[in-house]
């Protein structure tokens, strides 16, 4: 396994595994893994022939007042587990060389950014956009995958790739959670043991949604309250937003069917923690 900081280096490595008619597998990533993000590179080394992993803590998704200086980063540690999942390449660009001087050229996908974390995270989605568009430029992958936790940007993405005509086909994965529910996130180093523990209000806020879906309950405001009662109960937990949503518009839906997903984002301490689940 090799680790490509120089961004001309690992375009010109990717182009020529191409032309030698390798498949290339790409996860993009912030670093600091989880068995989340192995579950995505056993994939990529399961479909691919060449497996690259980016770790870039892209600044350009981080609003003002947000985590970009204390977001966890251990690149060794790092490089032992993508190693271990059968990696083949790491890119770990520096941010100046991702974003040089006069930078100017950005990425908008337009109204499903709009809504969810893209209204609490004004910008967020930008930054997203335009970061894998460059890493797609960069690593030229047949394959591109994402955790279905971070289930706008998956959609996002889905959208930008389509509109843009991109050539790679994005493949996302489900949600890998830890044995007490809680979905594996590199933010749930921050949790205290008492935050962390009333964190899994969400996956049981998950849990009660999909027994109502099930009783056949269809309203979704009624869903809605009893989730919100739910999460209220813990003494540090404040939602961000709770709605239920079309799979594909992420429009908000009054009545469930079969293309509803839930799709929360709660405040647990200062933590943001988010989740999903489809409800039938």
């Amino acid at each position: 396994m090799h680790i490509i900081t120089d961004v001309n280096e690992m375009q010109q490595r990717c182009l020529a595994a191409r032309e030698a008619g390798r498949r290339i597998a790409f996860v993009p990533t912030m670093g600091y893994l989880h068995e989340g993000h192995i579950s995505l590179l056993r994939e990529g080394r399961r479909r691919g022939d060449l497996l690259v992993l980016s770790i870039f803590v892209n600044p350009t998704q981080f609003g003002a007042g947000e985590d970009l200086d204390a977001y966890p980063r251990d690149l060794t540690r790092d490089a032992e587990m993508a190693e271990s999942a059968g990696t083949d390449l790491i890119f770990a660009p520096e941010a100046q060389s991702m974003y040089p001087g006069g930078y100017a050229t950005y990425v908008d996908v337009e109204g499903i950014t709009d809504t969810l974390c893209g209204a609490s995270r004004p910008g967020h989605f930008r930054g997203v956009t335009t970061v894998v568009a460059k890493l797609f430029a960069i690593v030229q992958p047949h394959l591109a995958f994402f955790g279905q936790k971070d289930f706008q940007q998956l959609a996002v993405i889905r959208r930008m790739t389509l509109d843009l005509n991109l050539p790679v086909e994005v493949v996302g994965m489900p949600i890998v959670r830890e044995a007490d529910g809680l979905a594996m996130s590199s933010r749930n180093v921050y949790l205290s043991d008492d935050e962390r523990r009333q964190g899994l209000a969400l996956s049981r806020a998950i849990a009660l949604a999909r027994q109502m879906a099930r009783d056949g309950v269809e309203d979704g405001g009624e869903i809605l309250a009893a989730l919100r009662a739910l999460i209220d109960g813990e003494k540090d937990a404040r939602i961000d937003y709770l709605q239920i949503c079309h799979q594909l518009t992420l429009q908000e839906q009054a009545r469930i069917d079969g293309d509803s997903v839930l799709l929360m984002a709660v405040f647990v301490g200062k933590t943001r923690l988010i989740d999903n689940s489809f409800l039938l």
